[in-house]
C-alpha cells in the first residue's frame, strides 16, 4: 500500500459522511488537534529527558484522547456514541488541581518559558486555545458535548503543568512586567 492516494490533489478531503474542501471548518479543527498532538509529542520527548514520568503518562493519554476527539470532529453523521471519554474534562480537573499545588502562588501574568519542557507546554497551551476557537465554529449538535469543556480544561492543564515543571526543576516563572515599567 502506498502512503499517497492522490485523492486530495484537488484540495478536497473525506470526512466521515461527506467530501469537503480542505479549508472546511471541521478539517481546520481536527487538523489543529493533529498539530497539537505533534506539539505534545515533542513535550513527551522533553519530559522523558527530564525524567517526569507522571507527565509523560499524562501527555501520552492526552494524545490518545485527541485522536478520539479528532475522529469525532471528522464525523459529520454522528450525534452520539462519541469516541472521546465524556468524563475527560473532570479527569483533567483532578490533574490541574494536583499540579497547581506544586507551583508557588502567582499574583501577575507570567510569560511562557522557564525551561525547555515548560516552554513547549506553553506552546501546547496556545495551540489548544486555537483548536478550541475553531471547534466553537462547528455545529454544536454534531460535536461531543464534552469537546469544548475538554479543550478549555486542556489549556489550563498545560498552564498548570508548565508551572509545576518549572518549580520541580528549580526555575522561577518569568513574571510579566508592563512595557512602560521595563523602559526605566
Amino acid at each position: 500500500m502506498k502512503i499517497y492516494t492522490k485523492q486530495g490533489d484537488e484540495g478536497q478531503t473525506q470526512l466521515v459522511g461527506k467530501r469537503v474542501k480542505k479549508t472546511h471548518a471541521r478539517v481546520e479543527a481536527y487538523g489543529t488537534l493533529d498539530e497539537l498532538n505533534s506539539c505534545i509529542g515533542l513535550a513527551v520527548v522533553y519530559a522523558t529527558e527530564e525524567k517526569h514520568g507522571d507527565i509523560v503518562a499524562d501527555l501520552t493519554a492526552i494524545q490518545h484522547e485527541l485522536f478520539d476527539l479528532g475522529g469525532d470532529l471528522a464525523n459529520v453523521t454522528k450525534t452520539q456514541d462519541w469516541k472521546i471519554d465524556l468524563h475527560a474534562p473532570e479527569k483533567l480537573e483532578s490533574l490541574i488541581d494536583m499540579y497547581w499545588k506544586e507551583a508557588p502562588p502567582i499574583k501577575t501574568f507570567i510569560l511562557p518559558g522557564g525551561g525547555r519542557l515548560a516552554a513547549q507546554l506553553h506552546v501546547c497551551r496556545t495551540v489548544t486555545r486555537r483548536a478550541e476557537r475553531l471547534t466553537v465554529n462547528l455545529e454544536v449538535d454534531r460535536i461531543p458535548p464534552t469537546a469544548l469543556p475538554y479543550l478549555n480544561r486542556l489549556s489550563d492543564y498545560f498552564f498548570a503543568v508548565a508551572r509545576a515543571v518549572n518549580a520541580r526543576n528549580g526555575r522561577e516563572d518569568i513574571l510579566y512586567e508592563h512595557g512602560k515599567d521595563k523602559q526605566k
